[in-house]
């Protein structure tokens, strides 16, 4: 057999054997120790964070929250997978979101940071598209039957892309915003992330369990964190878990866009081998 085999042959053996319905931990045993977890998410947020819309050159940004324009998730993807050896391992955290929302008659806009005239309103559409992708590395500092406690560092991605819509009810004056229009801003960064996670578990069998996740950090952003917690179940086969996320990000001064931020419940289930 040679040297190319010898590698591919754990993987061929790992998957004949999930093929096959052996146990996890058999499969486990065959890869010399290594563990593999893979999550799928539904993830329900609401969208937050102020965004400036360039409208032309010398002119006055629109400026807008989204939480008070979106009310239409189209369409988000949350997953999660994760390997280790021993103490040692590693984990990415993939979020792609399709978010979108309108406003008429709205005065929830300002031109160059001032509110709309009294006498005018907007009709206002908001597109919001992105990738948030985490990749880390991670060390367990404490297991037993009861509880996991690990720290990682690693690197976070935030591709968004927002599209703003108008239309005044008036015109505004020559170094304002056309009566109608639209404008898109892009943003492409990464940030250096340190942080934790872990889980306790509970009940007659310890079947039930507390999960949560934390971290921090900085780069291309002035400051990006995220919080989890939920509340979970384990079966033979992997676990459900629900619970609740909040990630932030607080973007450099002149950035189009200010702070955007991810707040809401999820529900997944976990698949061990």
């Amino acid at each position: 057999m040679n040297a190319r085999n010898c590698r591919l042959a754990p993987a061929v053996l790992a998957l004949g054997m999930a093929a096959s319905g052996l146990p996890a931990t058999a499969a486990a045993q065959a890869l010399d120790g290594w563990q593999f977890q893979a999550v799928i998410y539904g993830y329900f947020p609401d969208i937050g964070g102020k965004s400036d819309f360039p409208v032309r050159t010398g002119g006055s940004d629109i400026n807008v929250d989204a939480s008070t324009i979106i009310n239409n998730l189209k369409f988000v993807f949350m997953g999660t997978f994760e390997a280790r050896k021993d103490r040692w391992g590693f984990f990415t955290d993939l979020m792609y979101l399709d978010v979108g929302g309108s406003k008429s008659a709205s005065r929830d806009v300002r031109i160059g940071r001032v509110q709309l005239p009294d006498s005018v309103t907007a009709d206002l559409n908001l597109d919001v598209k992105g990738t948030i992708w985490t990749l880390a590395g991670t060390y367990r500092v404490a297991s037993d039957a009861s509880a996991t406690f690990d720290v990682l560092a690693g690197a976070r991605l935030a591709d968004l892309k927002q599209n703003l819509g108008w239309q005044f009810s008036a015109d505004l004056g020559p170094l304002q915003p056309s009566r109608s229009g639209n404008s898109e801003i892009k943003v492409n960064i990464w940030d250096g992330i340190i942080g934790m996670k872990g889980r306790f578990a509970f009940g007659e069998r310890r079947e039930w369990f507390i999960p949560y996740y934390a971290d921090v950090g900085t780069g291309d952003s002035d400051l990006t964190w995220q919080a989890f917690a939920g509340l979970g179940y384990s079966f033979s086969w992997g676990d459900v878990v629900a619970g609740w996320r909040y990630l932030d990000y607080n973007f450099k001064s002149g950035s189009k866009f200010e702070n955007v931020n991810f707040n809401g419940p999820l529900v997944g289930a976990a698949f061990r081998w």
